[in-house]
């Protein structure tokens, strides 16, 4: 909502004056955030975990699907990044290939990406062909006698050149991963928050049919601040409980941090940001597309 937004300092301070503690206590700005996040849902998602990082939202969130489903392994996106974690660089090829390699239990799909992937527009059904790759994988992977915790994918792939699947292809893939007994995780970390302009979410540009197992945020929701989020069903969440071994972050959730959050899903409301990035980007598209006409140098315009 752009640096130093007023309101968003404002909220801060206000709430630094009066009191922060770490999240053991209870108070009511945690209870307020999580209700005006999960109007933002679809009604399924309706269990908050409040943490400081998108890399710490990403780990709790592997976390979650591996005590819900009781498996292993994790389906990626080719040239992904979720995060800065041992556990999350493990998941990351854009990261693991210059480090480590690839652990056996990560798995790596083709990117859904049309203009210069495997299956492209001219392909007669590019949804069906991306999401059988992902079929294939898990086939494979049983074979081997190992079993998918979770398919974990950018809602719109940013490291990987801003690809926006193609509409149904998010979709086929859950049946795929449910079929297997996984979870989808959608990581908004870059790209929620109305950034998309259309949506609130970029999960939902694949169609209002599709909700996501679990949901994670960062960046944007604290606008400079180290905020992050995991939301996700009360199935996952009863599981992750029936451990017995609570959940806690000192820092996540603590009052200022969701004064911040707070202040900042105001600012959006008030300014009809989500509204604005539409106008602006589609304005964008409009003009850079136009250039592409003139310049065969450009080939794609996201």
């Amino acid at each position: 909502v752009g640096h130093c937004h007023p309101d968003v300092v404002k909220a801060a301070h206000e709430q630094n004056q009066l009191l922060n503690t770490n999240s053991r206590y209870l108070h009511d700005n945690l209870v307020d955030y999580a209700e005006r996040l999960s109007k933002t849902l679809p009604e399924k998602l309706c269990i908050f975990y409040f943490l400081n990082s998108g890399s710490e939202a990403n780990d709790l969130a592997l976390r979650l699907a591996r005590q819900y489903t009781k498996h292993e392994d994790v389906l990626v996106l080719d040239h992904a990044y979720h995060g800065h974690l041992t556990s999350l660089i493990d998941i990351s090829p854009y990261k693991f290939r210059n480090l480590e390699g690839q652990k056996e239990w990560v798995h790596v799909a083709p990117v859904p990406d049309t203009y210069r992937g495997l299956y492209r527009e001219d392909h007669e059904d590019s949804v069906t062909a991306y999401a059988n790759e992902v079929k294939n994988i898990i086939e494979q992977v049983h074979k081997r006698g190992r079993k998918i915790a979770a398919f974990f994918a950018e809602s719109l792939p940013s490291v990987g050149g801003q690809i926006i699947p193609p509409a149904g292809y998010f979709q086929k893939v859950a049946e795929h991963v449910h079929k297997a007994g996984g979870v989808f995780i959608a990581d908004e970390i870059q790209v929620g928050f109305g950034r998309v302009g259309k949506h609130f979410w970029a999960f939902q540009l694949q169609g209002e049919d599709f909700i996501p197992d679990i949901v994670t945020m960062g960046k944007p929701i604290g606008n400079g601040h180290p905020l992050a989020c995991v939301a996700t069903t009360k199935e996952i969440a009863e599981a992750f409980a029936a451990t017995g071994v609570e959940y806690f972050n000192t820092f996540g959730g603590n009052p200022v941090s969701c004064a911040i959050g707070l202040a900042v899903l105001d600012v959006i409301e008030k300014e009809h940001l989500q509204a604005h990035a539409t106008e602006v980007g589609n304005f964008l598209m409009k003009l850079l597309n136009e250039q592409k006409i003139k310049h065969p140098i450009i080939g794609d315009v996201r």
